[in-house]
């Protein structure tokens, strides 16, 4: 006879495991309010169960919360759009759209991660699974399109797709890092012409006109 399903996962009609529902507690909390001062009966309570049921499903806090942060960051890159195709629209266009929808999801991935700078143990944990997203995918996908369109002949052929994708990230972290020192939930406020000026300096370049 299989075991008798949680009470929580019977009311709801969830087809979840019960180590698959707590994982999805807590990643709600994780979006909800981030991982600072995130507490083990904060995600029982949540997920109504009794505190010790969490560690009869997981090593410890650490593993929880990792595959919490991994499940969080999986659904705000999922929910983002796609990168730009070479050779679709214009690159000036595709750029602006890359630096919008990237400052969208590190505005929602680099405060979670602030409030685990004081547990090292979550963070090795969650990139000891090998994930690969985040800030580090998206310059990684942003160089791979870039040099799509140079091999198009699109963007200058000695440009450095590298150095401009470092360039574009850079810039958006220069809105979200600051963050990261006052307390509290903050609205992220994109100046006018952000993307614009960004994507302009990259494509003109900074060096005065040619004489002539």
């Amino acid at each position: 006879m299989s075991p008798r399903r949680p009470a929580v996962l019977r009311e709801s009609g969830s087809d979840q495991t019960l180590r698959e529902h707590l994982i999805a507690t807590a990643a709600r909390l994780v979006a909800e309010r981030g991982t600072a001062d995130l507490t083990v009966r904060e995600i029982a309570r949540a997920g109504q169960v009794a505190d010790g049921v969490l560690y009869n499903h997981f090593d410890g806090k650490e593993e929880l919360l990792a595959l919490a942060l991994s499940a969080h960051v999986h659904e705000v890159t999922a929910g983002a759009s796609e990168p730009p195709v070479a050779g679709q629209g214009t690159v000036e266009d595709n750029l602006r759209a890359f630096i919008e929808r990237g400052l969208t999801v590190l505005g929602r991935l680099v405060p979670v991660f602030a409030g685990l700078l004081g547990r090292p143990k979550v963070l090795t944990r969650f990139h000891g699974a090998g994930f690969q997203g985040g800030g580090g995918g998206f310059k990684a996908a942003l160089a791979a399109y870039l040099r799509a369109e140079q091999e198009l002949g699109r963007i200058a052929p000695d440009a450095s797709p590298d150095a401009a994708a470092a360039m574009i990230m850079g810039a958006c972290h220069e809105l979200i890092l600051p963050r990261l020192f006052h307390p509290g939930p903050q609205q992220l406020t994109v100046p006018p012409g952000y993307a614009e000026g960004i994507v302009a300096t990259v494509m003109r370049g900074i060096a005065p006109p040619a004489d002539g």
